[in-house]
C-alpha cells in the first residue's frame, strides 16, 4: 500500500493543486529496498573514506564525478575548484540545482590518517567522513534513481558536491555565478527534511588584531595592549544595536581572545574574535561600523592599534513570498509523506545563504545524520540518509515538471 501525495501551491494571482498518482510514491519507496541501502551503504563507506579537507578535495571529487557519469548523468565536471557536477538534462535550459557538501573539518582527515576505512554496522557506517558525506551520497542515490526510472524533467536537474564549504562557501559561489541567470531555485541537501529553511541569515566572524608597546613588568605596566583589548570588548558590549534589532534575531559574541606568553612581559601583540549575526543586513552593517568608531576611541586612550580582519563573511538575505513558493510548499509535502512536520526556519546558514543574498530562491533541508562528527567514532545513519535520498528523489521529479510551478508565472 503507497501514499499519495496532494501538492497545494498558493501563488499571487491563482491556487494551484496537483495530486501526484502512487507512481512517484512508489519509486520513492523503493529507495529503502535492502538491496538501494546496502549499495548507499558501501558508497558512503568509500565516499567518505576518501580525506577531503576544505580546499584539498580533489581526490573525492574525482571519485564523485566517476560515480555520477557511471550512474548515467551527462556533462560532468571537476571543476577548478574541486566541485563536481553532473547533470540529467532537460527541455528546458532552466535549472533546479541540488547542492550538498564535499568537503570536511579539518580534523577529519588527521583522524582518518589513524583510523580504518568506515564500515557498516546495523544501521550506521561508522567512522571519519561518514556525517557530512551522507548527503552527497543520498543526492548521488536519488539521481541514479531518476536515470534508471527514465524521469524526463522539463527543467534541467543539476546535482554538485561543492568544495570549501567550510571555508567560506567558495564551491557555492562557483555554482551560484554558473546558474544564477537560469536557476528556479537552490536545494541544500544537509538531511531528510526534518527542518526546512528558506530564509539565511547573515553571519560575519572578524578577527580584531591589536598591537602596542611591549615590555617587561618592572618597566611599567601601561600602555598594555590587554588593557586595551579588555575596554574595547566591554564598550563593544554596550553597543545598542544588539538590543535595537533584537527582532531581527541580531547578535553578538566575543568566542577567543588571545595575547601573551609569559607572566612577566606585556605582550606586543593579540586579538579577539567577533561573531556577529542578524537577518537585518542593515543591522550588521550599523554595528559593524559602531564597532570600528569604538576600536578607534579606545585605541587612542590605551595607545593600542586596532585592526579588522575578515575571517568568514557568510550572507544572508530573505525571498518575499517563499515561504509560500512552490519551492518550499513541495519540499513540506515531501516531508510529511515521510512521516513528520517539518520545522520551518528563515535563518538558515549553508551554501543556500550565497543564492538567497543574490535573490535567487533557495531552501536547506536539515535533519539527523548521525552523530559524533569530527571525532574518530563519527557516524552516520543509513534510515535517514535513504530518506534523504527519497526526498531529493521526490523534490527533483515533482519540480522538474513545468506544472509544479504553475503558480509562478
Amino acid at each position: 500500500m503507497h501514499r499519495l501525495l496532494t501538492l497545494l501551491f498558493f501563488g499571487p494571482l491563482l491556487t494551484f493543486s496537483q495530486t501526484i498518482d502512487g507512481r512517484l510514491a512508489k519509486q520513492a519507496e523503493a529507495l529503502m529496498s535492502k538491496q538501494v541501502q546496502s549499495e548507499a551503504a558501501e558508497l558512503l563507506c568509500t565516499v567518505g573514506g576518501i580525506p577531503a579537507p576544505s580546499g584539498q578535495e580533489l581526490k573525492r571529487a574525482k571519485y564523485v564525478a566517476a560515480t555520477m557519469q557511471a550512474m548515467g548523468l551527462t556533462d560532468v565536471v571537476v571543476s577548478d575548484i574541486h566541485n563536481a557536477v553532473g547533470v540529467i538534462p532537460g527541455k528546458s535550459d532552466s535549472v533546479l540545482v541540488f547542492i550538498s557538501t564535499l568537503d570536511d573539518l579539518a580534523g577529519v582527515a588527521l583522524l582518518q590518517e589513524k583510523s580504518p576505512k568506515p564500515v557498516v554496522k546495523g544501521d550506521r557506517v561508522i567512522g571519519p567522513g561518514t556525517n557530512t558525506s551522507s548527503t552527497t551520497v543520498a543526492m548521488l542515490k536519488a539521481a541514479e534513481q531518476l536515470v534508471s526510472n527514465n524521469i524526463k524533467p522539463d527543467y534541467t536537474l543539476v546535482f554538485a558536491a561543492v568544495a570549501q564549504e567550510e571555508t567560506g562557501l567558495q564551491g557555492m559561489k562557483e555554482v551560484y555565478e554558473l546558474y544564477k541567470s537560469r536557476a528556479l531555485g537552490f536545494v541544500d541537501v544537509l538531511g531528510d527534511g526534518e527542518r526546512i529553511s528558506y530564509g539565511a541569515i547573515g553571519i560575519h566572524w572578524w578577527k580584531v588584531k591589536a598591537s602596542g608597546e611591549p615590555g617587561h613588568t618592572l618597566r611599567g605596566g601601561l600602555p598594555n595592549l590587554n588593557r586595551g583589548m579588555s575596554r574595547a570588548i566591554d564598550e563593544i558590549f554596550k553597543l545598542p544595536q544588539v538590543e535595537q534589532y533584537a527582532d531581527d534575531y541580531t547578535h553578538l559574541n566575543v568566542g577567543m581572545i588571545h595575547s601573551g606568553t609569559v607572566y612577566n612581559h606585556k605582550p606586543d601583540s593579540g586579538y579577539f574574535t567577533l561573531d556577529i549575526r542578524s537577518l537585518n543586513a542593515t543591522a550588521i552593517a550599523e554595528l559593524e561600523a559602531a564597532i570600528e568608531s569604538t576600536l578607534e576611541q579606545v585605541g587612542a586612550e590605551t595607545e593600542t592599534a586596532f585592526e579588522m580582519e575578515p575571517f568568514q563573511l557568510t550572507p544572508g538575505g530573505q525571498i518575499p513570498g517563499a515561504l509560500n513558493s512552490p519551492l518550499v510548499t513541495t519540499s513540506q509535502v515531501v516531508s510529511r509523506w515521510l512521516g513528520f512536520e517539518p520545522a520551518m526556519s528563515n535563518r538558515g546558514s549553508s551554501n543556500m545563504n550565497v543564492a538567497i543574498a543574490g535573490g535567487t530562491p533557495a531552501i536547506g533541508l536539515g535533519g539527523n545524520r548521525g552523530g559524533q562528527r569530527g571525532f574518530a567514532d563519527e557516524w552516520a545513519d543509513i534510515p535517514a540518509m535513504m530518506r534523504t535520498t527519497q526526498h531529493v528523489y521526490l523534490l527533483a521529479a515533482i519540480l522538474g515538471s513545468k506544472e509544479a510551478w504553475v503558480s509562478e508565472e
